[in-house]
């Protein structure tokens, strides 16, 4: 009869730097947010869907997507949660915030980012709103640092 082998466990935590591509349909989403404070969907020709975020094909028809339109970045909330973190797991999450999936006005789909300026009991589903850009942006996503209720 064997032995029994002592199995050995090992905590490691590893950090492997990489660059990220967007490619040129993100890419572009992504200069517009960081130069000029815009938002791109990209319409298909065939369907007539606007996706935002962009896409480079028709998820309906496959159709190639080349047709850019600026949104106002105004949009209604879809549905919203509340995500809590016994510990922050990056510095743009904080222990506690809010995510949304917003239908943007002039859109087909929806965009999911945080909202801010704003507790949870305020929110509904049709709730305005629209975004908070960083002053300074870096070409990424969180360029919007967070979407707020309009006010009126």
């Amino acid at each position: 009869m064997k032995a029994e082998q002592e199995i050995l466990v090992s905590h490691q935590v590893l950090q492997v730097p990489f660059n990220y591509s967007a490619g040129p349909v993100a890419g572009k989403f992504l200069a517009a947010l960081r130069d000029e404070k815009k938002i791109l969907g990209i319409k298909c020709p065939k369907c007539g869907i606007v996706y935002v975020p962009p896409r480079g094909n028709c998820g309906k028809c496959l159709s190639s997507l080349k047709d850019w339109v600026e949104l106002s970045g105004r949009g209604k909330i879809q549905s919203f949660t509340r995500i809590n973190y016994q510990e922050p797991t990056h510095p743009a999450h904080p222990e506690q915030f809010i995510l949304a999936v917003i239908k943007l006005e002039g859109a087909d789909t929806g965009l999911t980012h945080l909202v801010g300026e704003v507790l949870e009991d305020e929110l509904e589903v049709g709730t305005l709103l629209e975004p908070v850009f960083r002053d300074y942006r870096k070409g990424e996503i969180l360029d919007i640092r967070y979407f707020r209720p309009v006010r009126k």
